[in-house]
C-alpha cells in the first residue's frame, strides 16, 4: 500500500494554558501570514476528518481552515494533553480510519512530518509511529494505529479518567516504533524566545 492510500483521521491539540506566553493562545500566533492552527490543519490536509481540541475561534475570525475541522474541549478544560487527546479521539462519530495522526498546534515546522510517517506506515503497518527529533520521542507528533489507540484509551478509562494523566501513561500499552525526523521538525513554542527563534511574529 502506498502512503497516499493510507486513510487517517487527525486530532490537533490546541487548548493549553500558554502560561509562559502570558496566556496568549498558541493557535493564533502568526508565522508567514498564517496562524499556527492554519499551518497545522494545512499539514493534515489528507485526513478524512480533523478535530481540534481547543477553543473554537468562531466564524469570521479566521480564514476557513483546511479540513473543515470540528472543535471540542476536554472536560475539565486544561486537564492536560492526554485528556485532550482522549476527548478528541472519542469525538469521532461512526467508523474510524485505520490510523489517527496526533499533532500539537504549536509546531510550525511539521509540514513534512506526516509524509514521513505515512511512508513509514505504508512500509510497515504493525506499529504506531512516533517522531523522534534530536533523540527525543514526540508523542504529540505521531501517527497511531487506531486499534492501538482505542485499546490504550479503553484501558485508562476502565480504571478512571485521563485528567492530568501523562502521555506516557496513556500510551503505556501502545506498541510504538520511533521514526527519526529532520532536526527541528517538532520544535514547539513554549516561550517568547521559542517564538522568535521559529520566526513567529511576537507582539
Amino acid at each position: 500500500m502506498t502512503a497516499n492510500a493510507l486513510r487517517f483521521d487527525a486530532v490537533v491539540l490546541a487548548g493549553g494554558r500558554s502560561s509562559r506566553l502570558g496566556g496568549v493562545p498558541k493557535a493564533g500566533l502568526i508565522l508567514d501570514g498564517q496562524t499556527l492552527l492554519e499551518r497545522t490543519c494545512s499539514a493534515l490536509a489528507g485526513a478524512g476528518r480533523v478535530v481540534v481540541v481547543g477553543p473554537d475561534p468562531g466564524a469570521g475570525t479566521t480564514p476557513a481552515l483546511v479540513g473543515s475541522p470540528t472543535f471540542v474541549r476536554e472536560e475539565p478544560a486544561f486537564a492536560g494533553p492526554a485528556a485532550a487527546l482522549v476527548a478528541g479521539f472519542l469525538s469521532f462519530e461512526g467508523p474510524r480510519a485505520p490510523w489517527c495522526a496526533v499533532v500539537a498546534c504549536d509546531m510550525p515546522r511539521v509540514g513534512g512530518l506526516l509524509d514521513i510517517l505515512l511512508a513509514e506506515a505504508a512500509a510497515d503497518d504493525s506499529f504506531s509511529l512516533v517522531a523522534v527529533d534530536d533523540g527525543r520521542d514526540q508523542p504529540l507528533a505521531a501517527l497511531y494505529r487506531t486499534a492501538d489507540l482505542t485499546s490504550g484509551i479503553d484501558a485508562v478509562l476502565a480504571g478512571g479518567t485521563a485528567d492530568n494523566l501523562s502521555m506516557r501513561s496513556l500510551l503505556a500499552t501502545v506498541r510504538t516504533r520511533p521514526v527519526p525526523v529532520p532536526p527541528g521538525t517538532t520544535h514547539d513554542v513554549d516561550t517568547w524566545n521559542d517564538a522568535r527563534a521559529l520566526g513567529i511574529d511576537v507582539p
